[in-house]
């Protein structure tokens, strides 16, 4: 028998992601998978060889599967029920003889993300409703409530009659009898997934890519470190001690007594689920939609032509990990590759010969480095640094990734504001064996993604798309910066941010998406416009409009007020405009030092923090300790000032690659606190909120990320609930609604099940101003 795992199988079948598989007692070693192709298939063993044929295929639900689940034997039906969890917020029930569902189990309103059974017919569901529920016999016994977001893993521990959450608040809940006995903490980003283990023990993987293993008593006992990226799903091995997880670092990784034996490179990016086969054998399946079977009998390994298909199409594969600003000449040679690993899975960047960078990692039990993939990164530039984009060495203005095949990776456009967008088209389809009847739609792409733009003038300008100009003004958001030494929110000589002009934006503000002043009505002699400019939106909107002197002004009257200990020495204030403009981080400390000010003070400090983001201190404040955490305290803080200049900061956040990061990393926390504010009567508050879910969106707008996509639709429609939403902010809730569902068909069949349409008709109905109008129709006709 081997000693660590190896490839038994590749399993194809499913035509989109596969996002959740489960073990089956009947047939002996199947195993069940669900799938972003709205369907759940049963797979059976060979008798001729070790691959797997397709025993049952089950269909039924709307939209995509999230979660299955099997229920064991029963006198009711002695094969078992198969039991699948969907976007479309029901639960359907199968047998193995019934493609179509014998029942049906409504009851949460949003995405069903997390299955499973416990004795006597019992089901515990998690939704991103933020609700966890409990079924027997059919119907809802209890509602599981208290998470303050989705609940994305559910485990139930029998002997003990306790039933366990996890959810994107970062929090795991411990259940009795419908009551909430304890809440574990620990993990710094939301917990994907809950595997029981015996003797009062059970395990948690998260975002935060650890996973740990804890005690009913509320005691993590252990904290097991190795993935790179988010761990979505862990289950138990045999000897149930033992376990396997899977990751959005594209591996599959065995842990034997708390240490990582073993880690399985895959050829895609997200290995969304694992699951133990009855056998012992493992298997996961991947956003390429295909199920890969590993095992350490060697009866059962996939043959030598089979293997090296499968190491081939690793070591080719393209990983996007960020070179930066590595210099080339900083990386070894493959030289590096004769001394030893310290650890499996250890990985190394290695610049080959050719001047390519490869990556490798360590194979402990076959002592040795091994490719897992080609480091698709800059050669020493960047886009930040040059104004270029590199692609095969070469610069152009533009590199874009275009998704032709949904589960591959996507391939890269090059263009040059220089070049006929036609002859870019004909380049890109030559090179990647295209049709050419795509001409016309690859040449439009370009078009309509550098819009504005002329030979000469390069890159477009980073400014507010909704105003035409560099900067933000609350005060009239549309209009142009203030002059003088005016306060851009209020008006006036004084710094208030919490005070809000309401007058109109200026009489020169031209709006680029209607061509004409902001806020024009349909009086005025403005139509419609025929031609939808608003979405998607192809650029992060930031707010950059400031006024260091006063902010510092105000900084100096507030240090005197706080307790002593958290004042900061004058002089170090006067250096404040250096930080502010991106030019010194000399006073970065005394930021910090201010950002622990109450609440009701501390606002001048985040105006400061604001702006910094914005400039080349973007990574390094970014990647400060805490930094979100600070963020998401200030906007439950209740101060108005505070609040909209924590949600302008996450917004800014976005200008930069590593702030980027960061607020992506934590989307589901700070989404779930930012969404308090969406009934706030602050106008300001409520235009920063739906600028950071626009800001999300133009992000996500070219990624397979459904389940982030998904949340930040349905919040965009729950912010536009709010009858008496202030214009601005439902115009920038259109165009986060539009950018989403522009070109994802799964969008809109979820904006649809959600009658988004409701929210978005008032919006046509209204007077002014005509953008908003305009946008609404664009959106409610896409629907």
């Amino acid at each position: 028998m081997a000693t660590y795992y190896k490839l038994r199988c590749c399993v194809t079948g499913h035509e989109k992601d596969v996002r959740a598989l489960t073990a089956l007692a009947i047939p002996d070693d199947s195993f069940l998978s669900g799938s972003r192709d709205v369907t759940a298939k049963v797979w059976v063993p060979n008798e001729s060889d070790n691959g797997f044929h397709e025993g049952h295929v089950m269909s039924g639900h709307s939209n995509f599967i999230s979660s299955v689940c099997y229920m064991p034997p029963d006198e009711t039906y002695p094969q078992g029920i198969i039991l699948t969890g969907s976007n479309d917020s029901t639960i359907l029930a199968f047998t193995l003889n019934s493609p179509a569902p014998i029942y049906k189990l409504e009851g949460h309103t949003e995405n069903v993300c997390a299955l499973t059974a416990g004795k006597f017919g019992t089901l515990l569901s998690g939704s991103w409703d933020k609700t966890a529920r409990v079924w027997l016999r059919q119907k809802c016994v209890m509602k599981l409530e208290g998470h303050q977001a989705a609940v994305w893993g559910v485990g139930i521990m029998p002997e003990h009659g306790y039933m366990l959450t996890g959810s994107a608040d970062r929090t795991i809940k411990l259940w009795k009898a419908g009551r909430c006995e304890k809440t574990f903490t620990g993990h710094e980003d939301c917990v994907r997934g809950i595997a029981v283990l015996g003797s009062g023990e059970f395990l948690s993987c998260s975002n935060d890519s650890t996973i740990r293993r804890w005690a009913i008593t509320g005691d993590c006992l252990q904290i097991y470190y190795g993935h790179e990226n988010f761990v979505y799903s862990i289950s138990i091995l045999p000897n149930g001690q033992d376990f396997v997880s899977s990751s959005e670092d594209r591996t599959v990784r065995v842990w034997r007594d708390g240490t990582c034996v073993q880690t399985i490179p895959h050829p895609t990016m997200s290995v969304w689920t694992v699951c133990v086969l009855g056998n012992g054998d493992i298997a996961s399946g991947a956003s390429d939609g295909v199920i890969r079977v590993f095992t350490t009998e060697g009866s059962r390994v996939a043959n030598t032509e089979e293997l090296t298909a499968f190491d081939t199409a690793v070591s080719t594969a393209e990983v996007p990990t960020q070179v930066g600003d590595i210099k080339m000449s900083d990386l070894p040679g493959p030289e590096a590759l004769l001394n030893p690993g310290k650890k499996d899975g250890q990985t190394k960047m290695v610049k080959t010969d050719g001047g390519k960078v490869e990556l490798y990692h360590w194979e402990a039990a076959a002592t040795q480095w091994k490719k897992i993939g080609d480091v698709v990164g800059s050669s020493g530039g960047s886009q930040a640094t040059s104004g270029k984009a590199l692609h095969d060495g070469k610069e152009y203005d533009y590199v874009f990734s275009v998704d032709i095949e949904e589960g591959k990776p996507p391939l890269k456009l090059p263009y040059d504001i220089k070049e006929d967008p036609w002859f870019a088209a004909q380049r890109f389809l030559q090179n990647n064996g295209l049709s050419p009847l795509f001409l016309d739609q690859v040449a439009n792409f370009i078009i309509d993604n550098t819009k504005g733009v002329t030979l000469g003038q390069g890159a477009p300008q980073v400014s507010d798309p909704f105003t035409g100009g560099g900067r933000y003004v609350p005060q009239s958001v549309g209009g142009t910066g203030t002059t003088g030494g005016a306060d851009p929110l209020t008006g006036s000589g004084r710094y208030v941010p919490g005070q809000t002009d309401t007058k109109g934006p200026a009489s020169n503000g031209v709006d680029p998406f209607t061509g004409a002043s902001s806020y024009q009505t349909k009086g005025t002699g403005t139509t419609a416009s025929k031609d939808n400019s608003y979405f998607p939106l192809k650029t992060f909107v930031t707010f950059e409009t400031a006024n260091p002197q006063q902010i510092i002004g105000k900084l100096k009257e507030f240090n005197i007020k706080v307790d002593q200990s958290m004042q900061v020495e004058e002089s170090h204030l006067e250096k404040l405009p250096a930080l502010i403009d991106g030019t010194s981080t000399d006073t970065l400390n005394t930021l910090e030092k201010m950002l622990s000010w109450p609440n009701e003070m501390v606002f001048p400090a985040l105006d400061v923090l604001r702006m910094c983001v914005l400039t080349s201190l973007n990574k390094v404040v970014c990647e400060k300790d805490g930094l979100v955490d600070k963020l998401v305290k200030f906007i439950s803080s209740n101060v108005g000032p505070t609040q909209m200049l924590a949600l302008r900061t996450l917004c800014n956040m976005f200008k930069g690659q590593t702030g980027e990061k960061m607020c992506v990393k934590h989307r589901d926390f700070i989404l779930t606190s930012a969404l308090n504010c969406k009934a706030s009567t602050n106008k300001n508050i409520v235009i920063a909120l739906a600028t950071l879910l626009m800001n999300y969106s133009v992000h996500l707008q070219d990624k397979l990320d459904p389940e982030a996509k998904s949340q930040c639709l349905i919040a965009a429609g729950n912010v536009l609930e709010n009858t008496n939403i202030d214009s601005e902010a439902g115009f920038r809730l259109l165009v986060c609604i539009g950018t989403l569902i522009d070109s994802d068909p799964n969008m809109k069949e979820l904006a649809r099940s959600i009658n988004a349409k409701t929210v978005i008709f008032p919006l046509k109905k209204r007077a002014e101003p005509q953008k908003l109008i305009d946008c609404a129709t664009f959106v409610f006709n896409v629907l």
